[in-house]
């Protein structure tokens, strides 16, 4: 995605309170799970900010990098954390198969949502996944979720124009382009078996593994951060809320546990 108006339409279209609600908010929950008591995070392509943003808001006493390759996104990035008046929140400029401005062992977490199918090779996920190992401290925290390539075309474009009556087509069609794109299953287990430490387990949504997700140990939530994530679900509208339900629903059914909610 090029150019400055383009990313910033994309971005104003896919907030928190818009068609990804409930995506942010599943993620935002199982990230301060994963995160609970960290002092520093490293979020690998944070976009817009979107993501980060929510996870910083609810994670307050946290200190959040940002890392990303594109400045347009990193712009945006930077207008929207200013709106929000986020100083816990900080952005860089780099390239998440190679990350050596950042020295070894020194994030308390690495986090990615929704990134890692912008990675145009297998070599480039698994120094993407190399990185990882890395630069976050030994038994430290790690969430990374991405789209899983689904088995046949029909199922791309199923799910990609699923709600094309509501959606924004350029997120139809953003969509479409990132199940193409995204690694097939027991390729991203693969190297991530090989490549990521140890402590971390892989998840798939159940039945047709369309996301699928790299997690540590969950920690125990604060009654403040719980609280928070109680009240942010139900401030959604009830189709958002059935669609995180249903997220959480079809995890659950994979296996992934201890719900935040």
């Amino acid at each position: 995605m090029e150019g400055d108006e383009q990313v910033e339409a994309y971005a104003r279209a896919g907030r928190v309170d818009g068609i990804m609600a409930a995506s942010y908010l599943f993620n935002t929950a199982r990230i301060s799970t994963v995160i609970a008591g960290c002092k520093s995070v490293l979020d690998l392509g944070c976009g817009p900010a979107t993501q980060l943003a929510q996870v910083a808001q609810v994670n307050p006493d946290t200190s959040f990098v940002g890392v990303d390759l594109s400045c347009e996104m990193l712009n945006s990035a930077k207008n929207h954390i200013c709106s929000l008046n986020l100083s816990n929140i900080e952005l860089m400029e780099g390239d998440i198969t190679s990350l050596s401005q950042i020295e070894d062992h020194s994030f308390d977490a690495v986090i990615s949502t929704m990134a890692l199918h912008h990675l145009p090779t297998h070599e480039h996920l698994a120094n993407c996944f190399g990185e990882v190992n890395r630069i976050v401290r030994p038994g430290g925290a790690i969430y990374l979720i991405d789209f899983s390539r689904l088995k046949s075309l029909k199922s791309v474009l199923f799910f990609a124009y699923l709600n094309r009556k509501h959606d924004p087509h350029l997120f139809s069609l953003d969509y479409e382009r990132s199940l193409r794109a995204a690694f097939h299953r027991d390729d991203f287990i693969s190297l991530g078996s090989k490549h990521l430490p140890t402590n971390v387990q892989h998840y798939a949504t159940f039945g047709i593994p369309i996301l699928q997700l790299f997690k540590s140990e969950d920690r125990q939530l604060s009654p403040e951060v719980q609280a928070s994530l109680v009240a942010l679900r139900r401030k959604l509208i009830p189709k958002y809320r059935r669609e995180l339900d249903d997220q959480r629903f079809f995890f659950w059914l994979s296996g992934l546990r201890n719900d935040p909610f």
